[in-house]
């Protein structure tokens, strides 16, 4: 079945709402049946968000966007059962499920659309635009050349690629980590840690005051 602009789906259950958990939980029969539900449910959310992302695969026919949907589906399938006991019934299951839709149709998209795209990972960062003002100028170069050295001098090499990819090239994170070969909650614990190198440099250095940087975090 091919994609035909799906509008936002209707977030109704296939099965009664009090039944998804015991039946995915159960065996034989009935929890093959809530599976392929549950899959339907998903490919409904993924066509969705395929669709609406559709943009950024500009090459893309309905079938290329139907084959990432059906993809997208069997990777949320596969996370939801997995995390079918974090289901504590403070929304619809409908609702929690759609996420998991939403969120793999997302990743989808972006890796076929970075496929064929080189993930620059950059050990140095380029000049900030200064402004238009001489203060402006002047202020804006110090920052700069201050920044530069932390970056150079006080990440590790690792820390800088990563910074460097995610927060100047705009890489995607999903994307970063299938290129290096790690995962995401990796890549954000290196990210956090380089911004607070990054921000003890810039207190030390006179550039943030750190009692409002503390209070604000």
């Amino acid at each position: 079945m091919a994609i035909v602009n799906p509008t936002t789906p209707e977030l109704e259950d296939l099965a009664p709402e009090e039944s998804w958990v015991s039946e995915l939980n159960g065996s034989g029969p009935s929890r093959h049946v809530a599976q392929r539900n549950l899959h339907d449910l998903l490919v409904r959310s993924t066509r969705h968000q395929v669709w609406r992302l559709r943009h950024q695969l500009p090459g893309a026919g309905e079938g290329d966007l139907e084959d990432l949907a059906q993809q997208a589906a069997d990777d949320a399938l596969i996370a939801v059962l997995a995390k079918l006991d974090t289901f504590e019934g403070r929304s619809r299951f409908s609702t929690w499920v759609y996420k998991f839709g939403l969120l793999h149709a997302g990743v989808a998209v972006r890796r076929q659309a970075w496929r064929h795209r080189e993930v620059a990972l950059p050990d140095t960062l380029d000049s900030f635009d200064p402004g238009s003002s001489p203060e402006a100028i002047v202020q804006a170069n110090d920052l700069s050349r201050a920044v530069r050295d932390l970056v150079a001098s006080g990440l590790t090499p690792h820390q800088r690629r990563v910074t460097l990819a995610l927060l100047v090239e705009q890489v995607p994170i999903d994307v970063l980590a299938e290129r290096l070969g790690t995962n995401r909650n990796a890549l954000y614990k290196t990210l956090h840690d380089a911004r607070q190198r990054l921000r003890t440099g810039l207190i030390i250095a006179g550039y943030l005051d750190g009692s409002s940087t503390r209070s604000a975090s």
